[in-house]
Formats: structure tokens, sequence, C-alpha cells
């Protein structure tokens, strides 16, 4: 991934999650320490970091794609690597929510392939881990 994308992820996170977010004794400081590193790890292109917040009992689940555990997610997070890697992708995160164990964000997103026009992701975090995550958005390809 280029700078432009660690830059725009990290700096999101970092702002929303940070500022925006009191730590709670309910894990919600935990839980947004997961999600922190599951972004920088996103936004670095960090395959190995990125995969150890998950467990081998994780779900994802993205459109028609339920994957489980953390080597069955390969394959959806080499792919949206693959895609946000490439020159020109703009992201910008609208919301990032933290209470408990569960955190959600909402960002748009232009890649070469697709227009993100608004998207959601949803995660339940246990333990240090996401065991929960799903994505959904609308999502347009470019001819």
């Amino acid at each position: 991934m280029t700078l432009t994308v660690l830059t725009k992820v990290c700096v999101a996170a970092t702002m929303i999650g940070f500022t925006a977010l009191p730590a709670f004794a309910d894990g919600t400081e935990a839980t947004q320490a997961v999600l922190n590193h599951h972004l920088e790890s996103f936004g670095t292109a960090n395959m190995d970091e990125f995969l150890a917040d998950y467990t081998d009992e994780s779900v994802i689940i993205f459109n028609d794609i339920k994957a489980v555990g953390a080597e069955g997610m390969r394959p959806i997070a080499q792919a949206l690597f693959d895609e946000f890697g490439k020159p020109g992708m703009t992201f910008e995160m609208l919301q990032m929510q933290v209470d408990g164990r569960v955190a959600y964000i909402v960002w748009t997103a232009e890649t070469a392939d697709n227009v993100y026009e608004v998207a959601t992701d949803t995660f339940v975090v246990e333990n240090g881990k996401i065991m929960y995550q799903t994505i959904a958005g609308k999502i347009t390809p470019k001819e």
C-alpha cells in the first residue's frame, strides 16, 4: 500500500479513536486498541499483523462471502490489500464508535476498481481478538 493509504487510515483512526472516545472499564479501551491495530495493519498492508487480530474461530461476513479463522480470511484480506494498494486510492473515515466489545466504523473510498460510496464495518472483540466482523457498503465498480 502507498504511504497515502497508511496516512489516511492511521491518522483517521488516531484522530477519531483517541480524541473522541474516552476509556471505559467495560472493555472499550481494549476494543479501541484492537481496532487501531487492525486499521494500522491494513494501512501498512501488513498481512501477518492484520491476521493476528483474529483467531481460528473468528468469523467475517462480507457480501456473499463468509470466512472462518484467520487463514480463511487471508484471501479476502489479500484482495482488499491488492485493491486498496493501487495508485490513486482515496479513503475517508466518516465515523468511529466503540462501546464495550463492539466497534463500528463508517467510511468512503475510491480505488482504481471501485467507488465505495459508503461502507461500514462492525467488529465484536473478545479477549483482545476480533471474533466477528461484518462489512457492508454501496460499492460501484468502475467501468
